[in-house]
């Protein structure tokens, strides 16, 4: 019997953040529910609340502790946050709660990190909104070194740590894999020499393969740049999906547009544009679905099966 062929490209999907309320038992059986269906990874946003086009304040669990739930009730998928924003812990915190989420997944964590950008939830929660992207660099070194290699003394503008040492340390010698959660022109100066993935939003490429290939050669340039050799810091991105029902994504901020056109809810559909992702250059997607129930999760579990069968 012939074995299948190998699957072009991984594929995840986002598990939900504000667009309903969800409670625990829903979460924890969407995730065993993509890891039953056969998909790669899982993925929780990091934020902490959003005021809602319809007047509604609403929030989603906090990423890290979820992730740390959802790593206990799963054992092969992998996991990881689209993308944990540096803003929202201190630093040598943030690497604390990695290793320990690596170690209770087994080595199953991909750490996406990132600046964030949702001033409502800095001002809410009393984090500093300003200078993100310096705050970020430094974190980035915090976060990345304690991982990697599991003491730090840093001292910068923002952050300062006096010998600190990761310990536990993370499942995998060397910690998580890091993907850089940006495709700005700063930020890829920053995390490209060190990345190991690079991911964009689906909004950023207009949720079109044609259009991710252009962004792709654009960050394949400046990782050239930084020193990378080719295909060493492998692309990501997150894609739009939408199946009978879904209400849209917007949210009320420039990042969601209007005029993307969304992938339709359907295996055919799904596995030709994940095809097509590939085909770009992704080497994995986060599958942004819209409604996201158990149902829909089986329905990319579906399009995953006709990928291996291509």
């Amino acid at each position: 019997m012939n074995s299948p062929r190998p699957r072009p490209l991984r594929l995840g999907v986002q598990l939900p953040e504000v667009e309903r309320r969800v409670e625990w038992p829903e979460l924890l059986d969407m995730a065993r529910a993509a890891e039953d269906v056969g998909l790669d990874s899982v993925w929780l946003g990091d934020h902490l609340l959003y005021d809602l086009p319809s007047g509604v304040t609403r929030g989603p669990w906090e990423a890290w502790t979820s992730l740390a739930a959802l790593a206990a009730v799963t054992s092969r998928i992998e996991l990881g946050p689209l993308v944990a924003s540096t803003s929202f812990h201190a630093p040598a915190m943030l690497a604390k709660m990695a290793a320990t989420v690596d170690a209770i997944s087994g080595g199953r964590l991909l750490l996406g990190l990132g600046a964030g950008w949702n001033e409502r939830e800095y001002a809410a929660f009393g984090f500093p909104f300003d200078q993100r992207v310096g705050r970020f660099e430094e974190a980035f070194t915090i976060v990345r070194t304690l991982l990697r290699e599991g003491r730090i003394d840093f001292h910068g503008s923002y952050y300062d740590v006096r010998d600190c040492v990761l310990d536990p340390a993370p499942a995998r010698e060397g910690g998580p894999p890091l993907m850089l959660g940006s495709t700005g022109p700063r930020m890829l100066r920053i995390g490209l020499p060190h990345a190991d993935l690079w991911n964009a939003w689906w909004s950023s490429y207009a949720n079109s393969p044609t259009e991710f290939a252009r962004l792709k050669a654009r960050v394949d340039a400046a990782a050239a740049d930084a020193g990378r050799a080719p295909g060493e810091v492998a692309a990501t991105a997150a894609v739009y999906v939408q199946f009978p029902g879904g209400a849209g994504r917007v949210k009320g901020d420039s990042g969601y547009a209007a005029s993307v056109v969304p992938v339709p809810g359907d295996p055919g559909a799904i596995a030709e544009h994940a095809h097509a992702m590939a085909e770009a250059g992704a080497a994995h997607l986060q599958l942004v679905l819209d409604p996201i129930t158990i149902d829909t999760v089986r329905v990319v579990g579906e399009a995953a099966a006709l990928l291996d069968r291509a």
